[in-house]
């Protein structure tokens, strides 16, 4: 019985400490997700697919617009309505008066971060970039960072984040949607880290 009670005192203490630091942790497992380094001179931007708001698209605009490399990929590797996920993307960012020439889109039948970069780095060869900037959602920055180091170990790059409406690092907890997204990615993150 003596037992019983000092577990009980345990769990009732560890859930009270998380309780009260539960901003702290939280922070933190948003701020793991996230990498990024400072925009680096390229050959050309890589566009990674899955942002339906146009943020990782218009980050790529505004670097080659800063003169950081002067193309950008468009990974089109989704769609909607059958309408390819890079074709949605340039229609989007020459609506936003971005010249067309700056940008090139890649279809493809990727459905993961893994098969995309196998695409995209094979492209990257064909067209014999030599270093490329990465534009991820910020909260996927960590992950395709490593995807990427692994799929053209040989091929310089640095990441840099496009902010996402629905993730901050320091909140996501307080939204519905901002759980959702921390929670999926960190579901793949763990997944990539075991090879599953």
């Amino acid at each position: 019985m003596r037992r019983v009670g000092f577990l009980a005192l345990f769990l009732c203490l560890a859930g009270g400490a998380l309780a009260v630091t539960h901003n702290v942790w939280l922070r933190w497992l948003g701020e793991y997700l996230t990498y990024t380094e400072p925009p680096c001179k390229a050959d050309m931007i890589v566009v990674l697919a899955g942002d339906w708001w146009g943020n990782r698209a218009i980050k790529a605009g505004e670097l080659v617009r800063a003169g950081w490399a002067p193309t950008v990929l468009i990974s089109g590797a989704g769609a909607a309505y059958g309408i390819n996920e890079g074709d949605l993307a340039l229609q989007f960012l020459i609506g936003k008066g971005y010249p067309p020439e700056w940008f090139f889109n890649l279809p493809s039948p990727a459905r993961s971060t893994e098969e995309e970069a196998h695409y995209v780095v094979r492209e990257l060869r064909r067209r014999n970039v030599h270093r490329f900037i990465l534009v991820t959602s910020d909260f996927h920055t960590r992950r395709a960072a490593d995807v990427y180091r692994k799929a053209a170990s040989d091929l310089p790059f640095c990441v840099v984040a496009a902010p996402d409406p629905d993730f901050s690092p320091d909140g996501w907890w307080h939204t519905r949607e901002g759980r959702k997204t921390a929670f999926f990615e960190w579901c793949k993150t763990l997944a990539h880290a075991f090879g599953i």
